[in-house]
């Protein structure tokens, strides 16, 4: 008897851990669809909110962004951010989020520039980026945090198409916004997705 009820005692602290972690789960999967959804108007420029490498990830085509092999951003790619800056703004939670801007290139050799390699023009692209996102709106920028934000440059390494087609070599240049994921969140998040 003192077996039974030791393991029903556990059985109940076990499905009050897994409600507890269904709730979680909901939550971060309300999270992201609220997000995908605020920023659904501008999938039009080519933006897209998905889960990689199981962060949630805005990602931002870098033709929309700058222009081949240079590293100011362009008068649509301010908007862009702009839009994109306003509703993690908007939303607090989103707000005291920590996130990474990370550059991506495709895999062909840069042309003459100021830039060696991809490596190179892919950190400045991203640093762009997060100098724009964090620069007072009052100046026309972000208006987010500095403390919530980095950058890095992952050159060609981190493709998410084909560099064999020109298709895929332009989808592979990007930008990316990370949420970076609290604890709680380390969890398959593709399972979101389903």
């Amino acid at each position: 008897m003192a077996n039974l009820s030791k393991n029903i005692e556990e059985q109940a602290r076990a499905l009050e851990e897994y409600k507890k972690r269904a709730a979680e789960l909901e939550k971060i999967k309300r999270r992201f669809e609220l997000l995908r959804a605020k920023l659904q108007g501008l999938t039009k420029f080519g933006l897209n909110v998905t889960v990689r490498n199981n962060r949630l990830v805005i990602q931002l085509p870098g033709d929309v962004l700058f222009d081949t092999g240079r590293v100011t951003l362009r008068n649509k790619g301010e908007e862009i951010l702009a839009q994109v800056a306003s509703v993690i703004r908007g939303d607090a939670d989103l707000n005291n989020r920590q996130f990474q801007v990370a550059g991506h290139t495709d895999n062909q050799p840069l042309r003459a520039g100021i830039f060696k390699d991809n490596w190179g023009l892919s950190v400045m692209r991203a640093r762009e980026v997060l100098a724009f996102l964090i620069k007072p709106a009052t100046a026309k920028g972000g208006g987010l945090h500095p403390k919530n934000w980095s950058a890095s440059g992952y050159g060609s390494l981190d493709p998410v198409a084909s560099n064999d087609t020109a298709e895929g070599r332009q989808g592979n240049r990007r930008c990316e916004l990370i949420v970076v994921p609290n604890v709680e969140e380390m969890l398959d998040l593709k399972t979101l997705l389903r």
